[in-house]
């Protein structure tokens, strides 16, 4: 296993000061330790998981949207902002075969959920529009079911594409190949206000559900926390909860937090590539 990741005070402080104020109050790395343990590993029930995970972060059921397009089902939950200017925040709930798939990716889920719990008692400037895939592995069959039906004249209103996958064993860093740019360079600015490690690499002949959305034209990034050894966990029956570091997880969500904080304060403009959305819609 990866070496201890800890997650220090002076780090969580660096957290809130940098706009993410008391976050460390709403959700803390038991929290998210309890949540790990909500794992399901039989595919079929990952979908119920995932509900009851939102609803104990305090989503109605009236707040949650099953969206079925052919046969995959995306679970959403929309926070209305001051705009209709949308910043879209997921993870896959569905898993491969081998392992439960704690890793890949109910820590993402995991992360997905705290997020919406502590948002929702804020407001924001964008609607936040938090969504489980599903189908990832089968090819980003949910995200791209998702992004593929936004109208054209519409996509210029979703300023970016979050999206968490497969954490436990390290810092958040960026999947290089399925990120924007534009966001990369925000995601190291963030990094750099809280001086956390920044890392950025492609995962060769690897993709993730951002990848649907920058498909479409909508400015997109993928965090994820794994470490080198990352294949002998990924996709493998080492893809239990016993090899998953919570601090990873927790420092996930943080940082997630930080990053939506700041994208919540920029214009549409300042995310898409070159500033301009309509040069770069598809």
């Amino acid at each position: 296993m990866a070496k201890k990741l800890v997650v220090t005070l002076s780090l969580i402080a660096a957290f809130a000061a940098v706009g993410a104020a008391q976050q460390a109050q709403a959700v803390t790395q038991k929290d998210i330790e309890d949540d790990l343990k909500t794992f399901v590993c039989k595919n079929s029930d990952r979908l119920e998981a995932a509900k009851d995970l939102f609803k104990s972060a305090g989503a109605s059921d009236n707040d949650m949207q099953v969206i079925t397009a052919g046969k995959v089902e995306n679970l959403m939950i929309v926070k209305k902002g001051r705009s209709d200017e949308t910043i879209v925040v997921g993870a896959h709930y569905d898993k491969v075969s081998d392992g439960c798939g704690v890793i890949d990716n109910w820590t993402g889920v995991v992360i997905v959920a705290n997020l919406y719990k502590y948002l929702r008692r804020f407001e924001s400037n964008k609607t936040f529009v938090f969504i489980a895939f599903g189908k990832e592995e089968e090819g980003l069959i949910g995200s791209h079911a998702f992004a593929s039906s936004i109208p054209k004249e519409k996509r210029s209103q979703y300023c970016s594409m979050v999206n968490f996958d497969s954490f436990g064993f390290g810092y958040p860093q960026v999947m290089l190949n399925t990120t924007t740019p534009t966001l990369a360079a925000f995601a190291k600015k963030a990094a750099d206000d809280v001086k956390m490690p920044y890392h950025e690499a492609a995962i060769r002949d690897a993709d993730a559900d951002s990848g649907s959305f920058r498909a479409v034209g909508i400015p997109a990034i993928t965090f994820h926390g794994m470490s080198n050894d990352w294949q002998h966990y990924l996709h493998t029956s080492n893809d239990v909860i016993k090899n998953v570091n919570a601090g990873s997880v927790f420092v996930g969500y943080n940082f997630g937090l930080v990053f939506l904080s700041n994208l919540d304060a920029q214009t549409c403009d300042a995310l898409w590539p070159k500033g301009n959305k309509k040069a770069d819609a598809k």
